[in-house]
């Protein structure tokens, strides 16, 4: 038996007249802010189910998501109810690709323009640290006041960026984020003499988790606490089995390969689902630390988090790691920020203690 619905393409998608369809856009409002199609009827998937009757039967429907995979699963229940349905493959975010590629204008070329145009350096697609390195090797023999323009689809690019910038002495112009698209303008200044750093700047502290056990867990966030409360700025760098700490407790919904829903499988789902480094004894272990924990009023792990949180500690989740153990940003506990590698370095420049845990 066939499919009940259609696809189409993001190029024959935007050769249809859409006042001949009933689009269906399903994502969320918010979205809608900041890119949408006139005439849409937005029917968030969060709602689809409590909405499906509103669809309109009279005209053929074509619906779709963000990337495509939530509008697929949409198509396929129209499809069964009778409605004459397309689903728009990649999404929303491939019609948008596909327009803003097909209405670039090409740059008319004089002596005047090519000398204040700044170069482009395409960093789409490049992860961690990828981009920052590309950025860093076209400016290396580069003179004073060289301007370059970037584009990044790394959301970790954004704190890279500011935080390479400061540390090199490069100028960072104007950085904005526009359809999932990191945009900058930097000028390029030859780096000057290191000044002596402040006694208030040399008192960051910087920390790397990268283990994910429940006890080394438990001493990174008390020392975080404790550096927070005696004033200092406080990094904490979750990378590879950190990761798992800062994971919802919940099952998130998100598309993953075969491989990554294995990883998830197999890997603790949030900072409850810890194991001891020694004597864990089959989760028991975790159980009886936790006890003790609570009978001396010891604040649990997940009270440190929020503590640690509430107090301005910078919680930065490494998104080179995230994607090889195929863990998602929806995935994540509140307050998560994004990093690479410059996010850190930046910060641990500016430490008197970076800790490995």
């Amino acid at each position: 038996m066939g499919e009940v619905f259609k696809r189409i393409s993001a190029e024959n998608f935007a050769m249809l007249d859409f006042s001949t369809v009933t689009l269906v856009d399903l994502r969320e409002p918010d979205e809608l802010i900041v890119s949408s199609i006139e005439g849409a009827i937005n029917i968030p998937f969060s709602s689809f189910a409590t909405k499906l009757d509103t669809i309109p039967k009279d005209k053929p429907v074509y619906v779709y998501c963000r990337v495509g995979d939530w509008s697929e699963e949409v198509a396929e229940i129209l499809g069964d109810r009778g409605y004459n349905v397309t689903n728009l493959e990649g999404g929303y975010k491939a019609y948008r690709d596909y327009i803003n590629k097909s209405t670039q204008k090409p740059v008319q070329k004089s002596a005047k323009s090519e000398e204040i145009k700044p170069a482009f350096i395409d960093a789409k697609g490049l992860k961690c640290p990828g981009p920052i390195v590309k950025v860093a090797d076209y400016l290396r023999d580069k003179p004073q006041g060289t301007k370059i323009y970037v584009e990044a689809t790394e959301d970790a690019f954004e704190s890279d960026i500011k935080v390479w910038c400061e540390r090199t002495g490069n100028t960072l112009d104007n950085i904005e984020v526009s359809d999932g698209i990191i945009k900058a303008n930097i000028t390029r200044k030859n780096p000057e003499k290191t000044k002596s750093a402040s006694v208030e700047e040399q008192n960051d502290k910087t920390f790397v988790v990268f283990s994910g056990d429940l006890d080394k867990t438990i001493a990174s966030f008390i020392i975080a606490n404790g550096a927070a409360a005696m004033g200092r700025k406080v990094t904490m760098f979750f990378t590879f089995w950190g990761l798992n700490i800062l994971r919802r407790p919940e099952k998130i919904k998100v598309k993953k390969t075969f491989i990554e829903k294995m990883f998830g499988f197999m890997m603790p789902r949030g900072s409850k689902k810890l194991g001891l480094s020694r004597m864990n004894m089959g989760g028991a272990g975790a159980k009886m630390i936790r006890g003790i924990m609570k009978q001396r009023g010891i604040s649990s792990l997940e009270e440190l988090i929020e503590s640690a949180k509430a107090h301005g500690v910078r919680i930065v989740a490494c998104q080179m790691s995230m994607d090889i153990m195929g863990i998602h940003q929806e995935e994540l506990i509140e307050g998560v920020e994004l990093g690479g590698v410059s996010t850190f370095l930046g910060s641990g420049e500016k430490s008197d203690m970076s800790l490995f845990i």
